[in-house]
């Protein structure tokens, strides 16, 4: 039976969840926007020193016909982060100030940057995210044809590593799956979700839903703006051909920090839904292969139906990434990492420590 289950979830998935896994829409990179507002560019940034350099100069090389800014938030960097992030007339650096308890790191800085400027769109974009020249023409043209309150980009992830040949695809592949892009495009459907690296804003969707300070304590702050936003406006999430993370993660150990840090926040702290989810992702990645391997008849059958249907649908993101097909076979192994990930951030939370990040820590059961 559970294979039969196993089965009836991927038929699921492939036909009728989003098309998830054709991994798209993606902007076309020589869209020119018929209007041109200005546009402030905001880059919160703490330790950041090895990439600000580069993530600066592409945002300040930006070929956008309209006026725009960028404003980097130095959040109490020790690393030299300002300095390195160089000079220009159109570039502000502006100092943070010391964290209220109730907030985020992130989006403490961001609402820094958002009340020190004044242009009716914003782009928030992250401190190791380095843009093609065309980028914000192209994120601004979005914006506006048809209109949307607010366009987020899943920009490419770094992928030179080993540990992010395996792990990294399979991120953005997951990703897809929670959130298939086409919903979160629908205006008629409740699903809603962003990616942090790459948001264009309107200022009055942001003052609508209360400004950043609306949405303050939230570790999950992409998803949790997107969510405000759309309550009462279409929002846009694609791929990004014109961004890219230069953050790397050379091993596994890495990638497992950035996955433990706000997984078991994604599943609201709570014992049963991570039991739930765990089932559940056992019978969609590992009955399959364990049918294959031990069943006979049907069962094995079904494992194998189902088997192909996830690697099958494995293959567009691994296209996207120019990894090689052979990757998909190892589908159930990479899911297999992620719920230990999953699991690691709820023994974290659970044992009071939280994941820690830049010198903060998150996720931390607090005492009562």
């Amino acid at each position: 039976m559970l294979s039969a289950l196993s089965l009836l979830v991927w038929v699921y998935l492939f036909l009728a969840h989003g098309k998830f896994w054709l991994s798209r829409p993606q902007l076309p990179a020589n869209e020119r926007p018929t209007e041109l507002p200005d546009v402030d560019i905001l880059v919160p940034a703490r330790d950041e020193a090895q990439t600000v350099g580069p993530v600066i100069a592409s945002l300040l090389a930006q070929d956008y016909a309209g006026r725009f800014r960028v404003v980097l938030v130095d959040d109490d960097s020790t690393d030299g982060t300002a300095e390195r992030a160089g000079r220009s007339p159109s570039l502000e650096i502006l100092r943070g100030q010391p964290k209220p308890e109730a907030w985020s790191g992130k989006l403490w800085a961001l609402h820094q940057g958002i009340e020190s400027t004044h242009a009716p769109v914003i782009l928030l974009t992250d401190a190791d995210i380095v843009h093609d020249p065309a980028h914000l023409s192209s994120l601004v043209a979005r914006l506006a044809r048809p209109p949307v309150a607010m366009v987020s980009e899943m920009v490419r992830l770094n992928c030179t590593s080993l540990a992010e040949h395996a792990l990294v695809p399979a991120f953005v592949y997951f990703f897809q799956m929670l959130y298939p892009f086409a919903r979160v495009n629908d205006p008629a459907s409740s699903a809603a979700a962003a990616a942090g690296g790459t948001i264009l804003i309107r200022r009055e969707a942001l003052q609508r839903i209360g400004g950043i300070q609306a949405i303050g304590g939230a570790l999950i702050d992409d998803v949790t703006l997107a969510k405000a936003v759309k309550a009462f406006a279409p929002i846009y999430l694609g791929h990004s051909g014109l961004a890219r993370s230069i953050r790397p993660y050379p091993d596994f150990a890495s990638v497992w920090r950035m996955i433990s840090r706000t997984a078991f926040t994604q599943l609201r702290h709570s014992a049963l839904v991570l039991l739930g989810t765990l089932a559940g992702l056992t019978v969609v990645w590992l009955v399959p292969p364990w049918e294959i391997l031990t069943g006979r008849g049907w069962p094995r059958v079904f494992g194998i139906a189902a088997f192909l249907l996830a690697a099958v649908s494995y293959l567009p993101t691994l296209a996207r990434y120019r990894r090689s097909p052979l990757w998909a076979l190892a589908l159930p192994v990479i899911a297999l990492f992620y719920m230990a990930a999953t699991v690691g951030s709820a023994l974290s939370y659970w044992l009071g420590r939280g994941a820690s990040w830049k010198r903060r820590d998150y996720g931390a059961r607090k005492e009562t």
